[in-house]
């Protein structure tokens, strides 16, 4: 079995198979070690047997088995025994269990909320969701940080420590409860879109399964918080972005680059629905972060063309964004939208100011973006050095292989 093969079911189910094993068991610990070896039977079973037609539904009924299966060793233990008596052979609570439901009716966005617990920091809270509700690993999840690996290893360790020592409950809160778990929920959200719109690992840049992901929880978001501009706002970003993603690739799965691109090509469906979220979200003068990106999105899907793009607009949502914003990587961006819309050696300047972030020193970012405005100011020796570093430091396959092109039509 090709292991590419098999880790794009891990990516694509994991997240799944383990919100809906949490909601039956009652135990995130119990249902992520039931998960895990589910996929390590798989391992050891799809090989020879060839993939099921439904590997889904295979690794949930494995998972479902094995956490049983623990359940009737320690059923000795009065909780467990009850454990045990809500998983009948089809996997499915107890009619009564479904009542406790409300009013979050999916399994994922069930369990992204009750990751986003108070009683955890925010990071620690951010950090769980990609873990149990995404699948993705540890090292994606530092990447998404931009920390150490070892660092989010241990959030991720104690934040399970204390749902479990602390007796969180694995439910939803009630309904006047849940706007103090949104900012959370939001940005974890938007973290999925993210790592599913430029993975920072891996042989592909995009992870279709995760923008769609994102976006389908974005949208049951909306229905669950409809007084919240900022859920709307976040819709109006991913759609936005979204919107181009099949041109983001070429034929070949190589990137294309935004300024490439074939606008004739990109999905109006998903520009005109984002344009709507985005006049919703700003209604009543309110401002937020993914408004403010929205503003970005949409100032790149409403123009003609790369030439005729608003870096003017672009430029005064990037300075917005900073007022809330502690990622660095804002300033990156913003230094790119200076350079277009003062110059490249403005750019430059404004690059160097943020340049030395140490939440920047092992990403690729600072090295690429500073390549290509030296590309685009006509000095190419320095471009050349600055694309072999970003080449080197890249984790993401085809971002490496874009930048080692970039590299061939700078070098002398």
């Amino acid at each position: 079995m090709d292991p590419a093969e098999f880790d794009a079911v891990y990516r694509a189910e994991f997240g799944r198979v383990l919100a809906t094993l949490a909601r039956l068991v009652g135990d995130i610990g119990l249902a992520e070690d039931a998960v895990q070896e589910a996929f390590a039977d798989a391992l050891r079973s799809w090989p020879a047997r060839g993939l099921p037609a439904n590997p889904g539904a295979w690794i949930t009924t494995a998972a479902r088995n094995r956490a049983l299966d623990r359940l009737r060793r320690e059923s000795s233990r009065a909780a467990k025994e009850q454990d045990a008596a809500r998983l009948d052979r089809n996997g499915f609570p107890a009619p009564d269990e479904e009542l406790d439901m409300a009013p979050v009716a999916d399994d994922q966005l069930r369990m992204i909320f009750t990751c986003c617990h108070p009683a955890l920091s925010a990071e620690s809270q951010v950090a769980l969701t990609l873990r149990l509700v995404c699948g993705l690993r540890t090292a994606e999840i530092a990447r998404a940080f931009l920390q150490p690996e070892h660092t989010v290893a241990q959030r991720l360790t104690r934040a399970k420590a204390k749902i479990r020592q602390a007796g969180i409950p694995l439910r939803v809160p009630p309904a006047h409860l849940l706007p103090e778990r949104t900012p959370a929920v939001l940005s974890c959200v938007y973290l999925v879109f993210t790592e599913g719109y430029f993975a920072t690992s891996g042989a592909s840049a995009l992870r279709d399964e995760l923008c769609d992901e994102a976006i389908r929880l974005g949208r049951l978001l909306c229905g669950l918080l409809p007084d919240e501009p900022e859920a709307r706002a976040l819709l109006a970003l991913m759609l936005l972005n979204d919107s181009r993603r099949d041109q983001r690739r070429s034929p070949a799965g190589e990137l294309v680059p935004l300024e490439e691109q074939d606008r004739s090509r990109w999905n109006r469906t998903a520009i005109d629905s984002g344009l709507r979220c985005l006049v919703s979200a700003a209604a009543d003068g309110h401002r937020g972060p993914y408004l403010a990106q929205a503003r970005i999105a949409a100032a790149h899907a409403i123009a003609p063309s790369w030439a005729e793009t608003d870096w003017g607009a672009i430029v005064s949502a990037y300075d917005e964004l900073a007022l809330s914003s502690r990622s660095p990587v804002v300033q990156v961006n913003r230094a790119i939208a200076v350079a277009f819309r003062d110059g490249f050696e403005a750019g430059l300047a404004a690059l160097d100011a943020i340049a030395d972030h140490p939440r920047l020193a092992d990403s690729h970012v600072v090295a690429a973006t500073r390549a290509d405005l030296l590309r685009r100011a006509g000095r190419d020796q320095e471009a050349a050095d600055y694309y072999r570093q970003a080449a080197a430091s890249a984790t993401n396959e085809q971002v490496r292989r874009f930048l080692t092109r970039r590299l061939t039509e700078v070098q002398p």
